[in-house]
């Protein structure tokens, strides 16, 4: 592992997993060799949510609210909505869809190890 320092720079936003929005990779894929994963994303102007229920093979994930909200379904809980300051730890492998966000929203997203499967729900 190795240090790694960012700084804030919108020429660094790009597409990734989610059409509607834009990830900043924070480096810590590469300081930690794909142990970890830490992207800042925010919601693309006039995009908004089409996602299925699904799940994800990972250990470990994280997702802190900085700007405007986003409102989820978990499995096991139903409708939560997320406010800046929310903190919410998803359950490795916990079926989860995102139902509406905010113009605005920008969150935190942490992830171990940083390349995880997505993949749909069981019906």
């Amino acid at each position: 592992m190795k240090m790694t320092v960012k700084h804030a720079d919108d020429k660094d936003f790009s597409g990734g997993l989610r059409g509607f929005f834009e990830y900043r990779d924070l480096g810590i894929h590469e300081a930690t060799g794909g142990r970890f994963g830490a992207h800042v994303i925010r919601a693309v102007p006039g995009k908004h949510a089409v996602g299925d229920k699904h799940f994800h093979t990972l250990e470990f994930q994280m997702v802190y609210i900085l700007k405007g909200w986003v409102k989820f379904w978990y499995e096991g809980t139903g409708e939560v909505l997320l406010k800046p300051g929310s903190c919410v730890h998803q359950p490795p492998g916990i079926i989860h869809r995102e139902l509406e966000h905010s113009e605005d929203l920008e969150l935190i997203e942490i992830t171990l190890p940083a390349d995880f499967a997505t993949d749909p729900a069981p019906e």
